[in-house]
Formats: C-alpha cells, sequence, structure tokens
C-alpha cells in the first residue's frame, strides 16, 4: 500500500495522566497439535512517559510473547488473544484495523530483538535497511533516508559511519550490531521502545555500554522503555518498576529498590538469591529447585507451588491473584508476608 493510500492514524485520547501504554487482562494462547499452549494469562502492566519498566522471568514464562502481542506480530494461527486489551494512549490495539496496527508498528512503538544477526537481514547494508525506516514510513528520497542513517549511526556511537554505511551485518561485531538495530528502533521517534533481551551473548563491558546507551536515548527523547530479561543484575541502575513473570503471569510488581530490598514472592527470592554478590565470596550458588511449569498441563494452583519453599495446602488447590502491598506493589503469593519477612512461618 503506498504511502498516500494509508488510513489516518486513529485519534489518540488518553489524558496526560493515564499511562502511555497499558496491558490488561491479556491471555495469548498458541493451538498446537499437542494441545493448547496458555503462555500469557491475564497479564498486566503499565508504563508512562520516561519510565523504565523490566519484565523479567526465566525462558517460557511469557514475557516475549507479551511484548510481540503488543506490536502486534504475532503469527495467527497459532496464536490467538482470546481476551484483554492493549491500549496505547487510551487507544486499543487490538481493536484496529492492520493497516492502522502496521502505522503504529514502528513509528510509535518499535522494538529491539535479542539476535541482532538473525533480525538484520544479511544480503542488505546496515545502511540499506536503516534507510528502509525512512523511505517507508516517511516518503524521503534514498539521498535524505542514507544521510539520515548515518546520523543515526553516529547516534547510536557506531565509529566511522559513514564509512560503515554500507557494510553488512556480518561485518560488525555483536556489539556493534545491537547498536544497529537500537538505530533502526529509534529511527522514527518512538513513544515506546521496547528491548527484548538486548544484551545476550554480550560481555558484560559491552552490556553495561549497551544499557548506558539506551537509557541516554531515553532520557533524550522522554520515550518510556520496557526492558525484557532473565537477568535481575542488568536493570538494578536502569529500571523504575520491576514485573517478575512466572508460567504466563505477573507474580509480582514493584518500584525496583522496594522489590530488591524486599521482594514479596517466592520466586522473585529465588532469583535474587541467585546472583553472585561479593559479600557470599565462598559459598555454594543458590539455584531455584525444581523446572519451570508445563504450559501444556498447568497446576490446578500456583504455578510455581512444586518448587515453592513456602508453599502449604492451599497453594495446589487455589491460584493466588496479585494481592495489594500498599499503594505501589503487588504480589501473587498466599503468603506474601512471610516472604516479605525472609520466614518460612
Amino acid at each position: 500500500m503506498s504511502m498516500t493510500s494509508m488510513p489516518p492514524l486513529p485519534a489518540w485520547g488518553a489524558p496526560e495522566s493515564e499511562p502511555l501504554l497499558a496491558v490488561e487482562d491479556l491471555h495469548v494462547e498458541f493451538v498446537t497439535r499437542q494441545g493448547t499452549v496458555k503462555a500469557v494469562n491475564g497479564v498486566g502492566y503499565a508504563l508512562h512517559p520516561g519510565e523504565t519498566l523490566a519484565v523479567l522471568g526465566e525462558s517460557g514464562s511469557g514475557k516475549s510473547v507479551t511484548a510481540q502481542a503488543i506490536m502486534g506480530i504475532l503469527d495467527t494461527p497459532p496464536a490467538r488473544v482470546p481476551k484483554g486489551r492493549i491500549r496505547f494512549r487510551g487507544t486499543d490495539l487490538l481493536g484496529l484495523s492492520e493497516d492502522a496496527r502496521s502505522q503504529v508498528r514502528g513509528s510509535r512503538i518499535a522494538m529491539i530483538f535479542q539476535d541482532a544477526l538473525s533480525a538484520l537481514n544479511p544480503v542488505f547494508t546496515v545502511g540499506s535497511q536503516i534507510a528502509e525506516m525512512f523511505r517507508v514510513h516517511r516518503g524521503m528520497s534514498r539521498r535524505d533516508a542514507e544521510r539520515r542513517a548515518v546520523e543515526l549511526m553516529d547516534r547510536v556511537r557506531i565509529p566511522g559511519a559513514r564509512q560503515r554505511l554500507h557494510d553488512y551485518p556480518h561485518q560488525f561485531s555483536g556489539g556493534m550490531r545491537q547498536r544497529i538495530m537500537i538505530a533502526m528502533a529509534i529511527a522514527l521517534d518512538p513513544e515506546v521502545l521496547i528491548a527484548d533481551e538486548p544484551t545476550t551473548a554480550l560481555d558484560v563491558t559491552v552490556q553495561a555500554q549497551i544499557m548506558e546507551l539506551l537509557a541516554e536515548l531515553k532520557r533524550e527523547s522522554d520515550m518510556g522503555l520496557i526492558l525484557i530479561t532473565h537477568d535481575l543484575g542488568v536493570v538494578a541502575d536502569v529500571a523504575d518498576k520491576i514485573v517478575v513473570m512466572y508460567g504466563g503471569r505477573v507474580v509480582e510488581n514493584a518500584p525496583v529498590h522496594d522489590l530488591y530490598r524486599a521482594p514479596a514472592h517466592p520466586y522473585t527470592r529465588g532469583l535474587l538469591d541467585s546472583i553472585p554478590r561479593i559479600d557470599r565470596k565462598g559459598r555454594e550458588l543458590h539455584a531455584i529447585a525444581g523446572m519451570p511449569p508445563n504450559l501444556l498441563d498447568m497446576p490446578p494452583g500456583c504455578a510455581f507451588a512444586p518448587r515453592c519453599p513456602y508453599r502449604q495446602d492451599d497453594c495446589v488447590t487455589a491460584a493466588p491473584p496479585l494481592h495489594r502491598i500498599g499503594s505501589t506493589r503487588g504480589s501473587a503469593c498466599h503468603y506474601w508476608r512471610e516472604v516479605l519477612d525472609g520466614s518460612h512461618g
């Protein structure tokens, strides 16, 4: 479809006090030959302008599937969204036509994928891939689009950007490829940026550089940043709020400092205890016992119960709701008070 034939964007009418992005009771299922996989089961969280929200959890917890639902890039079938809303500036994205959704994708909500080498097209230069964003979405000429591509490569600190404009993805290091992905994601000045495991397979020094770059870009534009990761250590210095997911559900949410100081869910406590610490030198590294749940056959009670040191009889029969703790946090645990106290009472 040409630029001139695209339908107009919806009227985004959310008041300033409302979240920039709100996921509400979202359910995502995958229909397979073995049965229905309930990958996301009632997830909800909110993001405000200028805020960094970290979404944590093991592989299979539903973090990336939720992000793909937000972006509208789930393969349907086998995926389906039977319930829930994804509100961007007050408008439910799930109710938009595909043409309207495609205008939001990339220009207003953008995503950085975890494997930059797979996400980038190996047969096109990085400059042409960045420039394409401006040619398709802004109708720029080839020359103007390439000029903007060089500016973006400079912005994400790729040395010799003009000389490297015509290089291919395999000619860049892993950290530089991730910077190319960031350049493509911020090309159209999105209001929401989703970074899915942006530091996977990078060494510690490069991880820190990428996280510093994302934080700087967020401050410059006041965009909202959703950082998806399994590593609590990565987000300690950059996140404002943390959402912890397990078995397709949100099991805890809290401001970052509250969660690190006193986790209110056994799974979060287990994740924190698994982080190597200088003051525990010589001690055995803690690991959460057991395996994540089978999403084809979820237990009737709390999904974490089989691995939980706080487990009681009611945990295996009744799934806990997300209990509100004060005004800023919640925990999906029947015994969140004991977890906060650090006791196994």
